[in-house]
């Protein structure tokens, strides 16, 4: 008779499932903060909502990854980081509504579960949580044999925040000599990096341990800097100001986000050089002779969140972002289009 066949023998390990389990506990209690909410390892996770506080609340949510940054992270084999991205990926589309992020889930999916490589994935989402003071309310980790390539793995993060529906902030009330300010990125965050490893790696031959002109760090130093989380930034510049349109910049880049928020019949016209971007950039640019619309539309080109306000009010915004440890610029003016054109102009 042939051996009998067991679940690890189809490649699902289940012991180092619940390793991975108690290795990570700690980590995410540390998220909770005076919260209480339902123990780790339920079949869903419950979290206290106290609709009271609230004339009238919406629930927002988003949800994303972290696209190829995972490759470089594979490269590398550093891990402690990636988790901060997933977090700010769906954390700052939550607060462009002026919401408050209230708690997050991820996922992870992997051929083969190696607990302590994915431990240290989930220290970064941690870390992003606390970070953005959400609380990392679970997770699901998938072992599916032969699906990914051997040490690879993917990420989805899920994130839920409230805001009072009169306070929701949807660009509806965008107007003509409204400025535009925006937040610095911290680097290339989580998008462009297939144009990045393709310029960086087939065109210019750098290797991860390269220290190119300009850098001042590795290039695989460089390439893994996390996103920037800015929802306690933007949640005080909403308290204090009015605040009339919030853009993420992430695929797309300044045109293909900020376009999104700006009402028919207007357009932000955007100083290019009104802010100095990180050398990357540069450096991405002249390695792959890349013009300058298909850097803006790929590559956040060092603003990472925008948002729109009246006149008025932009300088102290921008004094005040600076006091919450953001660098902000203005960048720009919102405009009657007087023609049928391009909702973004980039100078």
């Amino acid at each position: 008779m042939s051996e009998k066949i067991t679940y690890k023998n189809a490649g699902v390990d289940v012991e180092e499932g619940e390793r991975f389990v108690r290795l990570i506990k700690p980590l995410v209690e540390s998220t909770y903060g005076g919260t209480k909410v339902s123990p780790l390892g339920g079949f869903a996770g419950a979290f206290p909502f106290d609709a009271s506080a609230f004339r009238e609340p919406l629930l927002v949510s988003a949800t994303d990854g972290v696209g190829t940054k995972l490759k470089t992270a594979f490269s590398a084999r550093k891990f402690d980081t990636i988790g901060i991205d997933l977090v700010a990926m769906s954390v700052n589309d939550v607060v462009t509504c002026g919401a408050r992020p209230l708690f997050f889930l991820d996922y992870l999916a992997t051929s083969k579960l190696d607990s302590q490589q994915a431990a240290e994935v989930v220290e970064g989402i941690c870390q992003g949580c606390i970070q953005a003071g959400c609380v990392l309310m679970g997770g699901e980790t998938a072992e599916m044999p032969g699906f990914y390539a051997e040490g690879e793995f993917d990420l989805a993060g899920f994130c839920v925040g409230v805001v009072e529906k009169d306070l929701y902030i949807d660009g509806g009330r965008v107007g003509p000599g409204d400025l535009v300010i925006g937040l610095a990125s911290s680097g290339l965050h989580s998008n462009g990096y297939s144009l990045a490893r393709k310029v960086f790696f087939d065109i210019g031959d750098y290797s991860l341990d390269s220290e190119p002109p300009g850098l001042s760090r590795t290039l695989g130093e460089e390439l893994l800097i996390p996103t920037a989380i800015y929802s306690k930034a933007v949640l005080r510049l909403c308290e204090e100001f009015d605040v009339k349109a919030l853009a993420h910049v992430t695929g797309g880049g300044i045109p293909g986000n900020l376009s999104r928020v700006i009402p028919d019949g207007l357009f932000a016209e955007i100083q290019g050089q009104s802010w100095p971007g990180p050398p990357v950039f540069g450096l991405i640019m002249k390695t792959g002779n890349i013009s300058c619309e298909e850097m803006y539309s790929t590559f956040n080109c060092g603003i990472g969140m925008i948002a729109v306000l009246p006149k008025g009010q932009a300088g102290e915004a921008i004094s005040l972002a600076g006091d919450l440890s953001e660098t902000a610029y203005l960048i720009g003016e919102i405009k009657e289009l007087d023609v049928s054109g391009e909702k973004v102009s980039i100078l």
